[in-house]
C-alpha cells in the first residue's frame, strides 16, 4: 500500500464532472487523514505546468478531470518518483477505468490511497505528447471527433458508444501504410491503434491477445470490416476475445511505428484529437508511476 499523507488535487475545470466532483473529493481525502492542497486548470497544458511546478512537494498528485488532464500530468511528470492518482471527473476516463479505479470518486478515492503503484509502459508522439491507453485512426478517431459536447454532457460515456457503433457500421476504408520497428506492413483498414491496455468498459471489450500495460511493448491492432455484417462479426469476435486467424483483423507488436494513410485521417491518442496522419509513435518503458486499486487485474 501507498503512504500519502500530502496530495496535490489538479482539476480541470473545463471537465464534464470536475467541478461538481471536487467536494466529494475533498471529503474522501479528509475521512483518510491526508492533507490536500488544490489547483485548477486555466488553459490546455496548465496541468503540466502546475505538475511539474509544484508536483515534488506532494507525496502524490491527483488528476480530477479527463484522459486529456491526466495525461499532461502523467508526461511532466514521466520518469520521475511522484506517483499519480486518476480520478473519473470527464466523460471517458480512459485511463482509470483501464487501470480498474471505482467510478466514484469516493471509492475512488479511497482506493488509490489503498492501492499500488504501478509502472506503466507510455506511448510518445512524435511531438513529444505522451499517451498511456492507445492511440488511433479510423473508427474510434471518427468516433471522438463525432461525438458532440452536448452529448457527453447528457450521455457520458454512453455517447461515445452510440458513435462508435454508427462509425462501425458504416466503415471507411482506408490503406494503411504500417511500420513497426522498421519493418514495413500494408493494409485496407478501417480502424488501427497503437494499444497499451488491451481492456475497453472495464474488460466488456478487449482490443487485441496478450496486451499489457508493463511488458515493454505497444500493439498495432488493425480491423478491416469491409461492411456492416462483417463489422458485426468483428465485434462478437472481439466481446469473445477470439483472436484466431482473420483476414480482417491484424495485431503486431514493436516499439516503434509509424503509420500513413491515403486518403489521410485523423488521429486521436486517449480519446484526445491530435491532427491528421501521418502518426509517429515510439514506446517509452516503464515511464509512468501509476496509482492503482490493489486488487486490479494486470
Amino acid at each position: 500500500m501507498v503512504e500519502v499523507r500530502r496530495a496535490l488535487i489538479i482539476a480541470n475545470p473545463a471537465s464534464r464532472l470536475a467541478i461538481a466532483r471536487l467536494p466529494l473529493v475533498r471529503e474522501a481525502f479528509a475521512r483518510a487523514g491526508v492533507s490536500c492542497d488544490e489547483a485548477l486548470t486555466e488553459r490546455p497544458g496548465h496541468a503540466a505546468v502546475i505538475a511539474t511546478e509544484r508536483g515534488a512537494d506532494f507525496d502524490a498528485v491527483f488528476t480530477l478531470g479527463g484522459d486529456g488532464t491526466a495525461m499532461e500530468v502523467v508526461g511532466a511528470l514521466t520518469g520521475g518518483a511522484i506517483p499519480v492518482g486518476i480520478l473519473p471527473g470527464g466523460t471517458g476516463n480512459l485511463i482509470a477505468r483501464a487501470l480498474g479505479t471505482p467510478p466514484q470518486v469516493g471509492g475512488a478515492v479511497a482506493a488509490l490511497l489503498g492501492g499500488v503503484v504501478r509502472e506503466i509502459d507510455l506511448g510518445r508522439l512524435d511531438d513529444g505528447r505522451h499517451f498511456a491507453f492507445a492511440a488511433g485512426i479510423g473508427i474510434d478517431a471518427t468516433m471522438v471527433a463525432a461525438t458532440t459536447a452536448r452529448a457527453k454532457r447528457l450521455y457520458g460515456v454512453s455517447a461515445y458508444v452510440r458513435t462508435g457503433v454508427q462509425a462501425s457500421l458504416a466503415p471507411q476504408r482506408f490503406t494503411l501504410r504500417a511500420t513497426v520497428d522498421g519493418v514495413p506492413h500494408t493494409f485496407e483498414a478501417a480502424a488501427a491503434l497503437v494499444a497499451n491496455f488491451g481492456a475497453v468498459l472495464r474488460g466488456l471489450l478487449t482490443l487485441g491477445p496478450a496486451i499489457s500495460p508493463d511488458d515493454g511493448m505497444l500493439d498495432l491492432c488493425v480491423f478491416s470490416p469491409t461492411d456492416a455484417s462483417d463489422a458485426v462479426r468483428l465485434g462478437w469476435r472481439i466481446v469473445r476475445r477470439d483472436f484466431a486467424p482473420d483476414p480482417a483483423m491484424h495485431f503486431l507488436k514493436g516499439r516503434t511505428f509509424h503509420l500513413e494513410t491515403d486518403p489521410p485521417r485523423a488521429a486521436q491518442a486517449d480519446g484526445e484529437l491530435i491532427g491528421t496522419t501521418p502518426l509517429g509513435v515510439t514506446l517509452v518503458p516503464r515511464a509512468a508511476r501509476l496509482l492503482a486499486p490493489a486488487h486490479a487485474g494486470r
